[in-house]
């Protein structure tokens, strides 16, 4: 029985380098990239609505809202160019507060988000809800909200930094529904999210 083959080792500026010059998508967790899955129809459709909402509500203020491909790192500022620490990820939707922090010149990668949503999908939901929120909890101190949309149903959990640093929960069912995300000032009605998306039970 043949042992399989260790995986490679990839240091932060290692992947940087690789990821600036390709046409995909990768995401970095602790020397490994890993590539992001394709998007569905319903996923596209669903970020595509949430940007549209925040881009509107946010003209005007000192928010601002990325979408694809903005990085966000979520770890320590390497050290060594040795240095493999670190998640480094591409949330769909990114809104930031004030003037943009970054990692480097690239102007690529960002230090300071404030709201963060992601559109689950089957391949990643865990991982958004597990590993990668806690990252984001202990080296993200600007972000204040985390947004998880569903693709499958009409829904949508919301978790929201407080004063003393600990985390409320509230979740959100049905097109009727809203979600008020305080730290930008912003209301995402969920008939609005969904628009245009349909689901078998409906």
């Amino acid at each position: 029985m043949s042992m399989p083959k260790p995986r490679p080792m990839y240091t932060v500026d290692e992947y940087l380098a690789l990821e600036r010059a390709s046409e995909e998508r990768h995401e970095y967790l602790d020397g490994q990239i890993y590539a992001m899955a394709d998007e569905s129809g319903e996923h596209g459709d669903i970020s595509a609505n949430v940007a549209g909402s925040l881009v509107s509500q946010l003209k005007g203020t000192p928010c601002r809202a990325r979408i694809k491909d903005t990085k966000v790192r979520s770890g320590p500022a390497p050290r060594s160019r040795q240095s493999t620490a670190g998640l480094y990820s591409y949330p769909d939707i990114v809104v930031i507060c004030d003037e943009p922090e970054y990692h480097d010149a690239h102007t690529d990668v960002i230090l300071n988000p404030t709201a963060l949503v992601e559109v689950l999908s089957p391949s990643t939901e865990a991982f958004d809800r597990g590993e990668k929120f806690d990252r984001y909890q202990v080296w993200n101190p600007t972000l204040k909200d985390y947004v998880l949309v569903s693709q499958d149903r009409p829904h949508i959990d919301h978790y929201s930094r407080q004063a003393d640093g600990s985390w409320s929960y509230r979740s959100h069912t049905g097109r009727e529904a809203s979600v008020v995300i305080s730290s930008i000032q912003c209301t995402l009605k969920l008939a609005d999210v969904y628009d245009r998306v349909v689901f078998p039970e409906e």
